[in-house]
């Protein structure tokens, strides 16, 4: 059997909707053969601000512990070819499809409308400007009872 698609992307962070993601590129990447590249954006510092005299994170400390993180989710996996991005995550993610040209993206799609005001979409966003077929894959649904934050 021939894969559905040749390259799957899943954008990957540290969050069970992004899991869920992953756990689905995972299953359709088993589909046949075919390549997945597991991708984080590491937003560089700019929201790290120090005070007077308030201590400001080293980029390449955030870098190096990103490029940490993601390597071990690889090998957790088991597969994939982790890709390691810096910027702002929506656009370098978009900017990084446009020069692979992956066959599809897989991505999370969990924030809440506070957090879509103040810090944008991510998956609005990759879903209007990237080069690809994208699959937006929605949290878990809260239990019964529970309001979602």
């Amino acid at each position: 059997m021939s894969a559905p698609y040749d390259h799957i992307a899943v954008c990957v962070e540290d969050s069970p909707a992004s899991r869920r993601a992953l756990d689905e590129a995972l299953r359709l990447r088993a589909m046949g053969a075919g390549r997945l590249s597991i991708v984080h954006a590491a937003p560089w510092p700019l929201l790290y601000t120090g005070g007077l005299g308030g201590w400001v994170p080293d980029p390449e400390d955030l870098f190096s512990e990103a490029r940490t993180w993601l390597e071990g989710l690889v090998a957790e996996v088991g597969e994939g070819d982790p890709v390691l991005l810096t910027g702002y995550p929506p656009v370098v993610v978009v900017e990084w499809a446009e020069e692979v040209k992956p066959d599809l993206v897989v991505a999370a799609a969990h924030r809440g409308r506070v957090q879509r005001l103040l810090l944008g979409s991510f998956a609005t966003y990759l879903a209007y400007h990237a080069p690809c077929s994208v699959l937006l894959v929605r949290p878990e649904p809260a239990p019964a009872g529970e309001r979602p934050g």
